[in-house]
């Protein structure tokens, strides 16, 4: 029997992760292109992804927020759907389980948050106060402060 030397490498999994782009200032972008500039900013799209269904979600719940309406995983499809219909954009990822799945990724970041059953940008916040509140002050510099240790430890 052939025994492969080849060294088995582990797969390392993060504790915390984030991607954050720049790109041009925002003007005269339609809301939905706003979103969507912002899913690119923060990682949860990547660019010449086609499969952008993330946008539509955060779109769907920045409009709830408006009203101080909170949806259910169900209410947000529903939206989804006839906002993707009547911009006359392709129905892929509308599935239920990607739309959680989208979902948990949206709470990962702290801009989403599940109250009882239901959705909402976090406490109605303004998305600036949540990105500054819980992703720079929190989420970014825990990460940039174990790199620093990692910088510290290499020598």
């Amino acid at each position: 029997m052939f025994l492969s030397m080849a060294k088995t490498i582990s797969k390392e999994i993060p504790l915390a992760e984030i991607t954050l782009r720049r790109y041009e200032k925002p003007s005269k972008l339609s809301e939905r292109e706003l979103v969507r500039k912002l899913c690119l900013s923060i990682g949860l799209l990547q660019p010449g992804d086609s499969r952008d269904i993330i946008v539509d979600i955060l779109h769907v719940l920045l409009m709830a927020k408006k009203q101080k309406k909170l949806l259910s995983s169900e209410e947000i499809e529903k939206e989804v759907v006839e906002s993707r219909k009547k911009q006359k954009l392709a129905l892929h990822g509308i599935a239920s389980s990607n739309i959680r799945r989208q979902i948990k990724r949206l709470r990962d970041l702290f801009l989403v948050e599940k109250v009882k059953s239901s959705y909402r940008i976090t406490e109605f916040e303004d998305l600036s106060v949540i990105f500054e509140e819980k992703i720079e002050k929190f989420y970014l510099q825990s990460i940039v402060g174990r790199v620093k240790e990692y910088f510290g430890s290499v020598r």
